[in-house]
């Protein structure tokens, strides 16, 4: 457990500290749980907010007070998303030997850190705190979860019901403490006082943990591309481009951002993603929509996650029926290619590319200016274009085949760990490329026992090999 910090005079610093102790004091109570007690906790925290009835109350709340998404995403986020992630960590052993190797003769033993600080970003305030709360749980932690302002009163909401279902099992209330009044102040405190910090939310905020003091474990910028090459089913490439896309009104980070189209499909392909409700931009309209989506550099706050008409609307041009999500062309990437960057909206930018080579090269180029480390797709039938841009991207997920922001962070489909927090390894800055869950927010102790069998060096000849000996004397 870490040191405590020396509490700065500030009325939010003596605030802070008030929570910390009273999060400490709930974590030491559960320091020497079984694994049965913690698990049992988290099925009832998830419970307790994914009922149907709650879910459909949480879902339709987030949307009121944020302004960001739709009822739809949310729901299934509260709803699914929770009850996935829960099945995917309630089999793990969290709680005391965990891992034996006869051969090292190593056994590991998992201990809780204490106090979990959290962020909670506004487009995914409605299953964020459930998914870092169970995972800080099941490895015996407590957490305190600090919500974006623009989502305060769904963060109380949801912490208050985990609250309340730790209570009835028998836990403590203070293993879930939402921040009621979010200001960079009080974040700031929590990260600085807390043990370690799970930082998800803009860059910014990711920055400030990094530079807290505190062990922090951060997510890089998210800004997905797609390749779709010449063997892809294309039908079912462009329907599940314009799942990825418009879940949730592309809330989250890892939404199909730039979709990058082989000559070879390419007139096929554009023509199908337009069926499926996609709307190609003209120049003018490109110009007019740049305008609307970015303000002096910045995403417009007032642009993210909104439906496209709406968007239209802004940027002063009409949008025919049933068209759901904008096409972009581009040519470029980097600040001159605004659209080459992560967008936050129902825009998608648009590449031609002759072959997976030029694919796997402009992929690269784009995730340079923005989101490396973080992911991208490919839909193809082609192992070998699967590995290859697989082995030639600086990425920490490769989704194939499958809409890219419900799949990365962990699906029933697939075999991802399931999260809201995406490492992206040192290419996006970060410590780790983990899909972040409970086995990060533990200490680890290992237990090392002499070999029955001392092992021995072997010749320098077997060792170095004689070339290298001869060639370096």
């Amino acid at each position: 457990m870490a040191l405590a910090p020396q509490i700065a005079d500030t009325p939010e610093a003596k605030e802070i500290a008030d929570l910390i102790a009273r999060s400490r004091a709930a974590q030491e109570q559960i320091a020497d749980a079984t694994q049965e007690q913690v698990d049992r906790w988290i099925r009832g925290m998830v419970w307790a907010v994914a009922k149907e009835s709650t879910a459909e109350m949480i879902a339709q709340h987030t949307v009121d007070e944020t302004q960001l998404g739709n009822y739809d995403g949310k729901y299934l986020k509260i709803f699914r998303k929770t009850r996935a992630t829960l099945m995917d960590i309630i089999d793990d052993k969290s709680v005391g030997v965990i891992e034996e190797d006869p051969v090292r003769n190593l056994i590991k033993i998992v201990k809780p850190i204490g106090v979990i600080g959290a962020l909670s970003p506004s487009t995914n305030p409605e299953a964020t705190p459930v998914i870092k709360a169970i995972s800080a749980v099941k490895g015996r932690n407590s957490i305190i979860i600090c919500p974006h302002p623009r989502a305060k009163i769904t963060n109380k909401i949801i912490c208050d019901l985990m609250r309340d279902a730790l209570v009835k099992m028998g836990a403590p209330a203070d293993l879930v403490i939402p921040i009621e009044t979010p200001s960079v102040e009080r974040t700031n405190e929590v990260m600085r006082q807390c043990d370690r910090i799970l930082a998800t939310g803009g860059t910014p905020m990711v920055k400030a943990a990094y530079s807290s003091g505190t062990p922090a474990l951060g997510v890089g910028v998210g800004n997905a591309v797609i390749t779709v090459d010449e063997t892809a089913d294309l039908d079912d490439a462009a329907e599940k481009i314009r799942i990825s896309k418009t879940l949730d009104l592309a809330a989250s980070c890892s939404s199909d951002n730039a979709v990058i189209l082989l000559d070879a499909i390419y007139d096929e392909m554009l023509e199908k993603l337009v069926h499926q409700g996609g709307y190609v931009v003209n120049e003018d309209e490109k110009a007019k929509l740049q305008g609307v989506i970015w303000n002096n550099g910045l995403i417009n706050a007032n642009a993210v996650a909104q439906p496209a008409e709406k968007i239209a609307g802004m940027a002063g041009f009409g949008l025919p029926e049933g068209k759901i999500f904008f096409i972009v062309p581009e040519t470029g990437a980097g600040a001159d290619y605004p659209f080459s960057g992560e967008k936050m909206t129902v825009t998608m930018a648009l590449y031609r590319a002759k072959d997976i080579d030029e694919a796997i090269a402009l992929t690269n180029e784009i995730q340079a200016y923005q989101g490396q480390g973080h992911s991208c797709g490919i839909y193809s039938r082609s192992d070998d274009n699967i590995l290859k841009l697989a082995m030639g991207t600086k990425t920490s997920r490769v989704m194939v085949n499958q809409p890219q922001s419900a799949s990365n962070s962990g699906n029933l489909w697939n075999g991802m760990r399931q999260t809201f927090s995406l490492g992206c390894g040192s290419w996006g800055g970060n410590a780790t490329n983990n899909n972040i869950t409970w086995a990060d927010l533990v200490n680890v102790t290992w237990v090392s026992k002499p070999l029955a069998k001392t092992k021995e060096l072997p010749s320098d000849e077997v060792l170095f090999g004689k070339d290298i000996i001869e060639l370096i004397g």
